[in-house]
């Protein structure tokens, strides 16, 4: 009982919509993180790897605001920190490529943000030095200095995006902020006003996250766009300028690119490549497996607001819930 009292509490703290639905899918995780079989799915996947895709942390006593899924609550953020040094090896992105990386007794874990929203570098960051866990963050410079992204000025009150605004913004505009705001307005829709924590850090705040030890900055592309349809030109300039800014700015900077929306095309990871970046992650695909290994096509395990404290178990240990 006290356990269910737990989850529930839990939920409630982190602002889950408590639909039939939801819990009923919640008690099947319930159960399904109590059984023998976790563990036993865990064993098997020493030396296998699992990159966490995170966006940003909402500080305690903050709103969340903007597209919901992309904000989780400081304090489940620390909950699923402790759970995952429970159970996992947690290293640095740049180990992945490493022989010795992969001879391990447990599953080893990374840690990356997108976006560098100043939640996840303030509040986030502040959760990883507690724990003295390495993370990478990755950084879009054209927002950098406090501006909102799209996604989140144009989310409803209950922090969805219209079908059309998404779909034609990532296609018809590229994934281009000021693009897709024009078309929105034009729409006759009206942009939300943000709290500070749901915008883009500034470049001291940066500064100061990648002070704490294992916490390492990486490309996100200079404005965000999407390189699916970006030019090799137009790729180019995004994944070299991006680079250029971070190196002039700060010392911990690694060769990793982050695929903005996880969208990509052949021919992008030939020009990253050549540009001298060592790696770059999509947004979801599950667990790296070594022996299919694309170092330009690494999956990710992207964790949204909505997920329970024992989905998150479940997920981690390899148990895929619909």
């Amino acid at each position: 009982m006290q356990g269910s009292l737990d989850n529930q509490n839990y939920a409630t703290d982190c602002g889950r919509n408590a639909t039939l639905r939801d819990w009923s899918k919640r008690a099947a995780e319930y159960m399904l993180v109590r059984g023998a079989g976790v563990a036993a799915m865990r064993r098997g996947l020493r030396g296998e790897m699992l990159v966490l895709a995170y966006h940003n942390v909402v500080p305690s006593g903050e709103p969340v605001v903007g597209e919901r899924s992309l904000h989780l609550s400081q304090a489940c953020f620390g909950e699923q920190l402790d759970e995952l040094t429970r159970t996992h090896d947690v290293v640095s992105l740049n180990e992945l490529l490493t022989v010795e990386s992969r001879r391990t007794r447990r599953p080893r874990a990374i840690i990356t943000f997108d976006d560098a929203y100043r939640g996840s570098v303030t509040a986030g960051v502040a959760e990883l030095s507690k724990r003295g866990l390495p993370a990478t963050i990755f950084v879009a410079p054209a927002f950098v200095g406090g501006r909102s992204f799209w996604w989140d000025a144009l989310a409803s009150a209950d922090g969805t995006i219209a079908d059309e605004i998404r779909n034609r913004g990532l296609t018809e505009f590229g994934g281009l902020d000021a693009r897709v705001r024009t078309f929105a307005l034009n729409q006759g829709l009206r942009e939300r006003d943000l709290p500070e924590h749901a915008c883009a850090a500034t470049e001291d705040e940066l500064a100061m996250a990648v002070r704490t030890a294992g916490v390492m900055l990486g490309s996100h592309t200079w404005t965000h766009c999407n390189l699916a349809r970006a030019t090799d030109q137009d790729v180019e300039r995004e994944l070299r300028q991006t680079m250029i800014w971070l190196r002039e700015r700060y010392t911990s900077v690694i060769s990793w690119l982050s695929y903005p929306y996880g969208l990509s095309r052949p021919g992008v990871d030939t020009i990253a490549q050549r540009l001298g970046y060592e790696g770059a992650v999509c947004i979801a695909g599950g667990w790296v497996r070594n022996a299919r290994l694309n170092r330009y096509s690494i999956p990710r395990l992207n964790v949204p607001s909505t997920l329970t404290r024992e989905g998150f178990r479940l997920r981690t240990a390899g148990v895929v819930c619909s």
